[in-house]
């Protein structure tokens, strides 16, 4: 099943519920997406608060890419988000399958007349 990261910012509002009850950040958050998670047939593989741009980093496990968007879409409608951020990662073995395929693609860049585009 593929694996996805997952970034969330919260609101101003959420991140302030969040700290009236501070003993479990997670049960706001992380638990809160669980059921979404597992009605979509995901499974969260691990979670982190961050700092920085996101407030949650997860690693979760998802049918596909429409069952990955169809958690952001229901996530950001809930309105605790400011931003949510979805990237598919691929494992070592599919990274370089992509590698090997992308050589084998062979694409040149277009020209402009007497000039490549392609970067020096």
């Amino acid at each position: 099943m593929p694996i996805y990261l997952v970034q969330v910012a919260y609101t101003d509002k959420a991140l302030a519920a969040i700290l009236k009850n501070p003993e479990n950040p997670h049960r706001g958050g992380i638990e809160a997406v669980r059921p979404a998670v597992e009605k979509l047939e995901g499974k969260i593989l691990s979670a982190y608060l961050a700092l920085g741009e996101y407030n949650v980093v997860a690693i979760l496990q998802m049918p596909d890419n429409v069952n990955a968007t169809a958690l952001s879409m229901a996530i950001m409608a809930a309105g605790a988000c400011k931003m949510i951020n979805i990237t598919p990662l691929l494992t070592m073995q599919e990274g370089l399958e992509a590698i090997r395929k992308a050589h084998e693609a062979a694409y040149r860049p277009p020209s402009s007349g007497s000039e490549s585009l392609r970067r020096e």
